[in-house]
């Protein structure tokens, strides 16, 4: 069970895990998707540990279950929960995560901190969408962070999510800082999202990042991204490609200096060949190492 110290105390219990990759039911299906076991087995550096995308309602597929049978690192990464509706951690649900967790043993369990769902959950009615960015908001965030915490045992890290539209009077940073702070958690900062949200707001890259405690980062995701145009409106699209844009990349450079409690990084690239992920992979462990992070590697290069 997860210890009552405080949340600077109970970080340093958490392991390094290093580079990752995520999947999802499913993922591994298409045509030239990535097979996290054979990347493991070619580059094991950059497949310490596997994040699984999991619904209750569908569970684990057969790599992700073949990825936990052979005893391998993981992180549980929800897919159906709104942490700010206490109706969401109902028994029933609770009852299924509580046993995939004792089968999977993830070092942490994280997720997009948005709605996963609107009304009752179903799966119909699945979508993701960004938190409303308020005061109010981030008390029932937070609110949901520390009972899923308590009910499950292990550190809970909401993750900043896509949009490209945002309500509220809170810079999304901001935001979250206050929902780090009244959970006393840590994060998972996606560096991808985040390029949505500033570009979307005409902003740099890295503004308020350094005013973030980046202290409470404990896992970053980097992801390729697409800019789109449409009848005059301009966005970026979150991909999960090997692409990865340049904006997401100098946010994961300064996040990389400055986050000392940094303990895991995920390339979400699950649908795409292992060939065209390795220079996004070898970036990111350049990355690391470039800011004193050995710890995080595992001998690539």
């Amino acid at each position: 069970m997860i210890s009552p110290a405080p949340f600077d105390q109970r970080v340093r219990d958490l392991p390094a895990l290093g580079i990752g990759v995520s999947t999802e039911y499913g993922a591994g299906d298409g045509p030239g998707a990535l097979d996290p076991a054979r990347l493991r087995a070619e580059h094991p550096g950059f497949a310490r540990f596997l994040e699984l995308g999991v619904e209750v309602s569908l569970g684990l597929d057969e790599r992700a279950l073949a990825w936990v049978a052979a005893g391998l690192p993981t992180t549980y990464h929800f897919l159906d929960i709104n942490l700010d509706e206490p109706e969401d951690l109902d028994p029933a649900w609770l009852a299924q995560l509580r046993a995939l967790l004792d089968r999977t043993r993830p070092a942490w369990i994280c997720g997009d901190a948005g709605l996963w769902h609107f009304g009752p959950r179903e799966r119909g009615h699945m979508l993701l969408l960004p938190p409303v960015l308020s005061r109010g908001s981030a008390e029932a965030m937070a609110a949901g962070i520390r009972a899923l915490r308590g009910a499950t045992g292990l550190e809970v890290l909401p993750e900043n999510p896509p949009g490209q539209v945002f309500l509220g009077d809170l810079h999304l940073l901001h935001y979250f800082a206050r929902v780090c702070e009244a959970a006393d958690t840590g994060m998972l900062l996606d560096c991808a999202h985040l390029a949505i949200y500033q570009a979307a707001m005409g902003l740099a890259p890295t503004d308020g990042l350094a005013d973030f405690p980046l202290e409470r980062v404990v896992e970053v995701h980097i992801a390729g991204g697409e800019r789109r145009e449409r009848g005059g409106f301009t966005w970026i699209e979150d991909q999960h490609g090997p692409e990865v844009l340049e904006a997401t990349w100098a946010i994961f450079e300064a996040v990389a200096r400055g986050a000392p409690e940094l303990r895991a990084v995920i390339f979400e690239c699950e649908r795409n060949a292992i060939p065209e992920t390795l220079p996004g992979f070898r970036r990111i462990a350049a990355t690391l190492r470039g800011a004193g992070r050995g710890d995080l590697l595992g001998g690539e290069r």
